[in-house]
């Protein structure tokens, strides 16, 4: 179990958006689940704008400005909104034990996706670059 579960939702999400997060527990993971959150708080159409933001402020605030990568953070809500559709479950622990694949094939299901790297490219750090394989739901 990551220490960030230790938090509960409401926690979690506060001390993301106040910056007191420790950007440790910060992990794939936590990524997963503060899209979780927000989807099921906002709906995906605000959750897109509002966690890029939030993610590229925690990024520049710990130090890190160049890790925000724009195309992966939307590519990754529009992944777990995909799963969320599918979903019985009514916690994110249940939804990630539900779909292990978001944590620990995540690369392997944005490769689906995309034919080239979006981890690395410096244009998909700065905008959403499309899907140039299979669309998003």
């Amino acid at each position: 179990m990551e220490a960030h579960t230790q938090l509960s939702d409401t926690a979690f999400e506060k001390q993301f958006q106040e910056g007191t997060f420790d950007p440790a527990l910060f992990t794939h993971e936590a990524h997963l689940r503060l899209a979780w959150l927000y989807i099921s708080k906002y709906g995906v159409a605000a959750t897109i704008p509002k966690i890029c933001a939030e993610i590229r402020y925690f990024a520049a605030q710990n130090g890190a400005p160049d890790k925000f990568n724009q195309t992966l953070t939307e590519a990754a809500v529009k992944a777990v909104y995909h799963f969320m559709l599918k979903s019985k479950t009514e916690s994110f622990q249940e939804f990630v034990a539900e779909f292990p694949r978001l944590k620990y094939r995540f690369k392997d299901l944005m490769a689906a996706h995309y034919s080239f790297d979006i981890y690395n490219n410096p244009v998909a750090k700065q905008r959403f670059l499309a899907p140039d394989l299979e669309p998003f739901d």
